[in-house]
């Protein structure tokens, strides 16, 4: 007996010893984002001053209302992946509700105990809080009976409140990536949806983009045949290789249930679901997501993996916020199928209507005062998606508008010709390229075509001042040329006909005598030559600095004798336009 106090006094002492290194690995553990590294290293820490049999960090979720072990020793798989415990139910329930350690040193006795091993006798859960909220729970369970005192529960306690900070930074951390690739993701699509015609191609990229965030077996998209009452297998995929499926009745399935309900269903188990339709033998969870465009649905996204319960709430909020953007990249992509359909029926009309384009395209500059301006431009077809105009006020200034309306051939020279006769109503009566980039959108919008849109560039010249007022609709911006120095403006903007209610930013440039300004389309820059490599923006401004001193038609011709040496036998594949100014 005498010795007692001794041991517990040497105890003591290495426990401080130790606490000291456990504060000093907690800090260093803080810096720390990736969360399996933080937890596991939690795991080390507590094995090291407290030992237990079962071990578990579980993290409370707002939307279950409860928690879930997120990292654990000694459960059971099924139970890491799928038990929840609600809030105040169990003993880490009751330590996470009440924010308050509990030690129980026989669970036999405790009726919150929820049994996750016959052989536990006692446990202590302690919760973590950071920032005011609940992080999780750290619980530690042994065989022994009254394995954990008064002590445990104390320094417990001191390292949950240590490591708390770095679990949740290492979560937000974890959301911050998931919501990242989801946006890079989102991004690359909206590239691809200027770019990518065919839509079994488009479908490729967009299988690609979903297996970079949820790693499946199985994909698919069907779309919707409204008419026979159908949802066609558009593009399947399995295990990276192209599959063919059958077509299956609207409201049958789960991927049928998804059209019906308009909303995501994930499945964890298609063996216990009614509704499931066996494609292959090894599937054991789906999830199916709408593609609604408009408020009518197109079609599904459907997933599928060989692992039950493979799908999370975290997939079907990921795929739930891609599926918008999925939905209308489809969409569009069977929209320029149409239109390329159509555009074939059309031949015989391209001529006529090449002939209107030269009416509504200027052949020639006219007269602006302060400037000196030239006009080149090639069309890669008959007739041009590429449109250009000036509006003289009268007052010594003057408005141009220089853009390129989506896709080629007839559906782009036709959409184009509707901005064009747009511009010519509304820009005698809007001296402000922001509100006259506005009011233009809203007319597209309200003459909404589908898959169609424009990128507009205005540019307001007032010669008193030699000021020059630029709004951009997603256009190529000027390449503005001072002496020897290639200067770049920036200026920003969502193409017009896309998305409602869009207001423009307006940037003053003050331009000095003597600036040459060249406006140029996409098919100059992306003009490529045998080797497959592009022109580029920065070629065009070393050709421009070594010709700015000679008068902007010669300019013009210089580019375009440039452009051809460099392109040489490769075909011309969209259209080049050139509009050069020159400040007196």
């Amino acid at each position: 007996m005498g010795s007692s106090p001794d041991r517990s006094a040497v105890r003591f002492r290495e426990r401080a010893e130790l606490l000291d290194f456990l504060l000093e690995v907690a800090g260093s553990m803080s810096e720390s984002l990736d969360l399996d590294r933080v937890m596991a290293e939690v795991a080390d820490i507590v094995k090291e001053v407290i030992p237990f049999d079962l071990f578990a960090i579980l993290l409370h979720s707002e939307k279950l209302q409860g928690l879930r072990i997120r990292y654990g020793i000694g459960f059971r798989p099924e139970m890491i992946r799928n038990l929840v415990i609600p809030l105040g139910e169990g003993i880490t329930g009751h330590a996470a509700a009440t924010l308050q350690p509990i030690l129980v040193e026989d669970v036999s006795k405790d009726g919150r105990y929820l049994n996750a091993l016959d052989a536990v006798r006692s446990e202590l859960s302690v919760p973590m809080t950071a920032r005011g909220k609940l992080v999780g729970v750290i619980d530690v369970q042994s065989t022994r009976l009254s394995a954990f005192n008064e002590y445990d529960r104390s320094l417990l306690r001191l390292i949950a409140s240590r490591v708390a900070v770095s679990i949740d930074n290492a979560r937000l951390h974890r959301r911050l990536e998931r919501h990242n690739r989801t946006l890079r993701t989102l991004q690359k699509l909206s590239q691809e949806f200027s770019s990518i015609l065919v839509l079994d191609d488009l479908l490729a990229k967009i299988a690609e983009g979903v297996r970079s965030m949820v790693a499946y077996d199985a994909f698919s998209v069907l779309l919707v045949d409204a008419e026979r009452g159908l949802l066609r297998h558009r593009f399947s995929v399995r295990y990276d290789e192209r599959v063919e499926l059958d077509n299956i009745s609207v409201g049958m399935g789960i991927t049928g249930a998804a059209v019906e309900s308009r909303e995501a269903i994930r499945v964890g188990d298609t063996g216990a679901d009614p509704r499931y339709i066996a494609s292959h033998p090894d599937i054991r969870s789906e999830v199916a997501v709408p593609l609604v465009v408009q408020d009518r649905v197109i079609g599904v996204m459907d997933l599928e993996s060989g692992r039950m319960n493979y799908f999370t709430e975290d997939h079907v909020r990921t795929l739930t916020l891609l599926a918008p953007q999925v939905a209308s990249s489809v969409e569009n992509a069977r929209l320029y199928e149409q239109l390329a359909q159509r555009e074939q029926r059309m031949n015989r009309d391209l001529k006529a209507a090449r002939n209107l384009q030269t009416v509504l395209l200027p052949a020639s500059a006219p007269a602006i005062s302060g400037l000196e301006a030239a006009i080149g431009f090639r069309p890669a077809r008959e007739v041009s998606g590429d449109l250009y105009d000036f509006f003289d006020f009268g007052d010594h200034s003057a408005m141009l508008a220089f853009g390129d309306s989506s896709g080629k051939g007839v559906a782009a020279a036709l959409y184009g010709a509707l901005v064009s006769g747009l511009l010519r109503t509304m820009a005698p009566r809007r001296r402000s390229p922001a509100r006259l980039m506005q009011a233009l959108n809203d007319a597209l919008i309200e003459r909404r075509a589908d898959a169609q849109y424009v990128t507009l560039l205005l540019l307001l010249w007032e010669a008193q001042t030699r000021m020059l007022t630029m709004a951009n609709a997603g256009g190529t911006l000027p390449l503005i040329c001072r002496g020897h120095r290639i200067l770049r403006p920036r200026a920003e903007g969502v193409p017009l006909g896309l998305l409602d209610h869009r207001e423009y930013d307006e940037i003053a440039f003050q331009t000095e005598p003597g600036d040459v300004i060249v406006l140029f389309s996409d098919g100059v820059q992306d003009q490529t030559n045998a080797a497959g490599d592009s022109y580029e923006r920065g070629r065009l401004g070393q050709l421009v600095q070594s010709a700015g001193e000679q008068a902007p038609q010669a300019i013009v011709e210089a580019i375009s004798a440039d452009l051809d040496r460099f392109a040489g036998e490769a075909p011309q594949f969209d259209d080049q336009t050139l509009i050069v100014l020159k400040v007196l």
